[in-house]
């Protein structure tokens, strides 16, 4: 294009992100930490979310020179951490499409990144002292609990997302997410839940590192003394899980294993012999990889982990698409645990397959998609596990009444370790639903 475009056709593009020091009194400390503002991509509520913590910020980008920790834990209430999001989608028309998806709901993904910002927003309120004289804890996502999906969520009504601290042990936090929302656009129509969340926080030293103590918590009423209770139970089942996935891989279930191998080998050896509803593990599996950037950022200066959440989803969405031949629909997020930082520049690999399917139910199969991000360095030629995300999807009835006859098949494992981590994932399960006291 030539270099004497008329003025009047170039179109001016301006920031709308809000910075969260834009009403600092102290310009020079603002311009230092400009190179750690949180990055430019997240959903409006997410920055809105950390603007709310703006003096917070400042705190944890530039704490007074040899400041000290916290010398004495405060002991505070559910009522006081928690916090309200609310979602004008009826009025708001940008908003609104901000957050469609093709299907006039709202788009999973990016409620996952809200709710990650909304409890980290919730952890730092529980752990501030109100002391700005003293060394600010780092609070990073460490786990999801469960995720569950109640009911499908309407972009065109109104949405609320409300989060408390449940639980704290002595450096780690749970936040209990709920998002509501109206069964129609009726002004007085009661709210139902539609999606439930749990997140584990962490606090790290800001200067060691290390891990340390959070302020107590003092549950009030019967219902927040209830949901302590059972979140002390869900700590206790974490610590047993870890202790019987050792024994798992240490004891085996041969004649478990067996089977399931004696299944793949026939897809493998003999396809012609197969039954024709059996599909290999390997054949369901999609990829997908991308550089770290820095708007991807959070105020750490490290890759949001509900940046991460939303990628993982949307490829394990994709991944139970191809493999069912109809529209998935959303059910949980099983428990994630969040192994290793990603930070901006790392070479980030997303691997999904469907891991294994349950259709004892005809009209509500279930598609287990496993997810696993993977932190790549060629330069180093190594390869390290960040995160590994367990998604379960049914398939929409309406999709399902379009394809007549149509069936989803079993996933078999062509190895003994995809046999061996289609059984851990199915054992984890079992013994989540058997120990794990329902909210």
């Amino acid at each position: 294009m030539g270099s004497n475009s008329s003025p009047s056709n170039t179109i001016p593009v301006v920031s709308t992100f809000a910075s969260p020091f834009q009403n600092s009194h102290q310009p020079d400390a603002t311009r230092k930490a400009l190179s750690l503002w949180p990055g430019m991509y997240h959903s409006p509520v997410t920055n809105a979310l950390w603007e709310a913590r703006s003096k917070i910020f400042e705190r944890l980008l530039d704490p007074p020179v040899d400041a000290p920790p916290q010398s004495q834990l405060l002991t505070k209430t559910p009522s006081q951490t928690r916090t309200t999001v609310l979602y004008n989608f009826s009025t708001d028309y940008i908003l609104r499409e901000q957050y469609r998806n093709p299907w006039n709901e709202v788009r999973i993904g990016k409620l996952l990144e809200d709710l990650d910002a909304l409890a980290g927003t919730i952890s730092v309120k529980h752990c501030s002292d109100d002391d700005s004289m003293t060394r600010p804890l780092l609070l990073v996502t460490a786990s999801v609990d469960k995720m569950v999906l109640k009911k499908p969520i309407s972009v065109d009504i109104d949405l609320r997302m409300v989060g408390a601290v449940i639980w704290v042990g002595r450096s780690s936090i749970e936040i209990q997410l709920e998002v509501t929302q109206s069964t129609n656009e009726s002004c007085d129509a009661s709210e139902t839940i539609a999606l439930t969340a749990n997140f584990i926080f962490v606090a790290r030293d800001s200067k060691t590192g290390k891990a340390a103590p959070v302020n107590r918590l003092s549950p009030e009423t019967e219902q927040e003394k209830l949901f302590y209770e059972e979140a002390e139970a869900r700590s206790k089942l974490r610590k047993m899980k870890k202790i019987y996935d050792r024994k798992e891989i240490e004891n085996g279930d041969v004649n478990r294993l067996a089977a399931l191998l004696t299944e793949g080998r026939i897809l493998c050896d003999m396809p012609a012999l197969a039954d024709r509803d059996t599909i290999l593990l390997r054949d369901t599996r999609l990829e997908n990889s991308m550089i770290c950037q820095p708007q991807q950022r959070n105020i750490h200066g490290r890759i949001f982990g509900g940046f991460l959440m939303l990628r993982a989803f949307e490829l394990a969405f994709s991944t139970a698409y191809a493999f069912a031949g109809m529209m998935p629909y959303f059910l949980e997020v099983d428990h994630v645990d969040f192994l290793r930082p990603v930070d901006v520049g790392d070479f980030l690999r997303f691997k999904a397959c469907v891991l294994y399917t349950e259709l004892e139910h005809s009209d509500q199969p279930l598609i287990n998609v496993e997810v696993v991000a993977h932190v790549t360095r060629p330069e180093l030629r190594s390869s390290e596990v960040s995160n590994t995300f367990y998604f379960t999807f049914t398939v929409r009835p309406e999709a399902k009444s379009l394809k007549n006859g149509s069936r989803i098949r079993k996933v078999v494992p062509a190895t003994e370790e995809e046999a061996r981590r289609i059984l851990e994932r199915m054992d984890a399960e079992s013994l989540r639903i058997l120990k794990i006291p329902s909210n």
